[in-house]
């Protein structure tokens, strides 16, 4: 019985006697050549991955950002290409990235009855081929859906040489960070980075003398007791809102000033949010 919920190839499916072609053609959508979808399945990173493998006969090593998304990776949108590696010249088509790298066997595994590149070598790929912001969120996300630390990728990109893109990939682990929590905590981490302030300490555990765990906040300086809170849409929530209001509040009875940041403080209003940042930190002793 065919699987509603999984990509099919067609001419797998009509041979096989597990669907018609009248019910492909009027319940299902094409994703790749002769790979199809059921018109109610949304078509996410995942699903997409799971069609790129069909497409490949189960031939090929699903990596990049399909490896990324079976990894639980988040902040994947569905309309990102999938990603294969694939030893035979074929033509990629539309909505699917084929990689021809040579892979070591340590590389791969098998994940929901497909073989994909481990967390390691997704992000060694994923670090040297997309711009340099972007390959940075991606490797923060991938520290967080899996075990893959730093220092332990930073090890295994010092077991590799002369592929394309390692300059670049060693600037992004050194400004990577395990603690973002999402890929605008990356950006705002990025954007204070870059205007010259102190390195940040991540996702900041808050207590009082007592030991008394008061709050977590994304990033921050302890030394001037100053954190940095990115504000999400999810912020918007009653029960979120109440949350964070009353975490703020016992944050700053504590002694910290707390500094909220919006997308489009960062996308249109940079300079002055900056500058507010300056200001608070040299009134609490920072010499900025």
């Amino acid at each position: 019985m065919q699987n509603l919920y999984m990509p099919v190839r067609r001419s797998v499916a009509l041979e096989e006697r597990r669907l018609s072609r009248r019910t492909i053609d009027r319940e299902y959508v094409r994703v790749y050549p002769d790979v199809y979808l059921h018109k109610d399945v949304p078509l996410d990173a995942v699903v997409r991955a799971h069609a790129a493998w069909s497409w490949s006969g189960g031939r090929g090593v699903l990596a990049g950002w399909s490896a990324a998304a079976f990894w639980g990776t988040r902040w994947i949108d569905a309309n990102t290409p999938a990603c294969i590696n694939v030893a035979e010249h074929r033509r990629a088509p539309a909505g699917l990235t084929i990689y021809r790298d040579e892979l070591d066997t340590k590389d791969v595994v098998n994940r929901r009855s497909c073989a994909i590149t481990t967390p390691e070598r997704t992000a060694y790929d994923l670090g040297r081929r997309l711009e340099f912001d972007a390959a940075i969120e991606v490797i923060d996300a991938i520290y967080q859906a899996t075990r893959l630390t730093r220092s332990g990728f930073s090890s295994y990109v010092d077991g590799h040489s002369g592929d394309r893109g390692l300059a670049q990939l060693r600037n992004v682990i050194a400004l990577s960070d395990e603690g973002a929590e999402s890929k605008w905590e990356t950006r705002t981490r990025l954007a204070i980075r870059r205007e010259g302030f102190p390195d940040l300490e991540t996702q900041v555990v808050i207590q009082d003398p007592s030991g008394r765990f008061i709050g977590r906040a994304d990033m921050g300086w302890r030394r001037w007791r100053v954190v940095v809170e990115y504000e999400g849409d999810h912020h918007f929530d009653k029960i979120a809102r109440n949350n964070d209001i009353e975490r703020w509040n016992a944050l700053e009875a504590a002694g910290w000033r707390v500094i909220r940041v919006k997308a489009k403080q960062l996308t249109h209003g940079r300079a002055l949010l900056m500058q507010q940042i300056r200001t608070v930190l040299r009134e609490r002793g920072a010499d900025t």
